[in-house]
């Protein structure tokens, strides 16, 4: 019973938090001291319990250093032009008819090269939409393509710090996992390919479409050298080489290119990988500012705070009860459908994909015991079903970035798809079972 208060009064912090759009941090704070105080009520003391948390946080130490190196990434490759260039090009593709669909790949791409779906929405996801409104084509359309995009990259690009925190949870290999995600992936990307397809030719779109390639064209040299840092991530993943040498590899490419293409200053260089991308014209600013070390810090104290959690969850034992029916209905129904129904009640409470995946693996790990098979579970179920909760940050960020309102959720067709067709073959493969 004193579990069941002590999760309840969890997840009423962080719907208070979420309701008076207050950080979750705030609530994840909050959490942190109930489950310090669970501990110590089950008689460990204090020194025990902050080394159960600090065991937790452990465990993502690997992780924190890629943030920063992707906070970095993110910038150079807004300063050095390596955005701007895709976009240039990309955007001579577009048409009212296949804008959604369009919209869809673009931000899929820049989600697989960066990782980062918000860091997606917020440059290419911004383009695209903006672009789409002045086409005419409701946003309802365009948002959930920028969602769907956004998220087909943060499951599986090697830069990914979902991928990463999952691979690390389940001590399996980054690029194994991958492969197996693109396995299970091909058919919902079809479906999702041919959805958005389709509604160009049932929406009736109007407009001259915007300059974002002026805008472009007036502030960047153009050169092709600017795809040197998205072709060094793409070459070294498909080497397998370590992701975190893979971007500082980028780095130092992305560096040289800014320093000789762009001819920015290497303080400024400085200046831009810690604090992020910033420009004194407005509608550049609008277009491409973000990244940088900064924009990594409240990740990060999300993921420690939640490994903190994880911890202490294991420590305290708080969650064994929840985690033995969980089993129990993994041996009546399969372990994917039982990591699937953990995965959307952890999605519910926990507000952030980070922490509802660290849950899901913690209540779940004893109904799949193949670790592999388990990673392949949480990419198909929490990754994909945390940004479908309207107050999870996971979704909800994303979409207020490109100023789409929490209904587009509905259309994001890629993350119902994914995991329904998983779902799906889990169910034939249980009748086959049955015979």
């Amino acid at each position: 019973m004193t579990e069941i208060l002590v999760l309840a009064a969890f997840a009423a912090a962080l719907f208070v938090c979420v309701a008076l759009d207050v950080s979750v941090l705030i609530a994840l704070c909050i959490g942190f001291f109930l489950f310090f105080g669970y501990g110590l009520y089950k008689k460990y003391s204090p020194k025990e319990v902050f080394s159960f948390a600090l065991t937790g946080m452990k465990t993502v130490k690997n992780i924190l250093i890629t943030f920063l190196l992707i906070g970095v990434i993110t910038a150079l490759w807004r300063a050095c032009g390596t955005i701007p260039y895709i976009v240039y090009y990309a955007t001579a593709l577009c048409s009212p008819q296949v804008m959604v669909l369009l919209t869809f790949l673009l931000c899929s791409l820049i989600s697989f090269l960066t990782g980062t779906s918000f860091g997606t929405a917020a440059t290419m996801g911004v383009i695209c939409v903006t672009m789409a409104n002045s086409m005419g084509i409701p946003i309802l359309f365009s948002g959930g393509a920028v969602l769907s995009g956004a998220l087909f990259g943060d499951r599986c690009s090697p830069m990914s710090t979902s991928a990463l925190l999952v691979s690390t949870l389940t001590k399996t290999n980054l690029f194994h996992n991958i492969k197996n995600m693109f396995r299970t992936c091909i058919v919902p990307l079809i479906l999702t390919i041919g959805i958005y397809g389709a509604i160009g030719f049932f929406i009736q779109p109007q407009g001259n479409g915007t300059n974002v390639r002026e805008i472009f064209a007036a502030h960047f040299n153009l050169h092709p050298a600017m795809l040197l840092p998205a072709a060094v991530i793409v070459v070294l993943s498909i080497c397998k080489v370590n992701v975190k040498i893979a971007m500082s590899v980028s780095i130092v490419v992305s560096t040289a290119v800014a320093l000789t293409v762009q001819k920015i200053p290497f303080t400024d260089l400085l200046q831009t990988a810690l604090l992020g991308f910033a420009t004194e014209d407005a509608e550049l600013s609008r277009l491409l500012s973000g990244g940088g070390m900064k924009s990594m810090i409240n990740v990060i104290l999300i993921v420690c705070i939640s490994a903190s959690f994880s911890g202490m969850f294991d420590g305290t034992h708080l969650l064994d009860a929840l985690q033995t029916k969980i089993t129990k209905l993994a041996d009546k129904s399969s372990p994917y459908i039982a990591v699937l129904l953990t995965s959307i009640l952890t999605s519910v409470i926990a507000c952030n994909q980070t922490l509802a995946i660290m849950l899901t693996h913690q209540l779940s790990i004893k109904a799949e015991t193949d670790s592999e098979k388990m990673a392949l579970h949480l990419e198909d179920t929490a990754v994909v079903v945390s940004p479908l909760v309207p107050w999870s940050i996971a979704g909800a960020v994303p979409l207020a970035c490109v100023g789409a309102p929490n209904l587009c959720m509905l259309t994001a067709v890629y993350l119902y798809l994914l995991p329904l067709w998983r779902l799906l073959g889990e169910c034939r493969q249980k009748m086959k079972d049955n015979k």
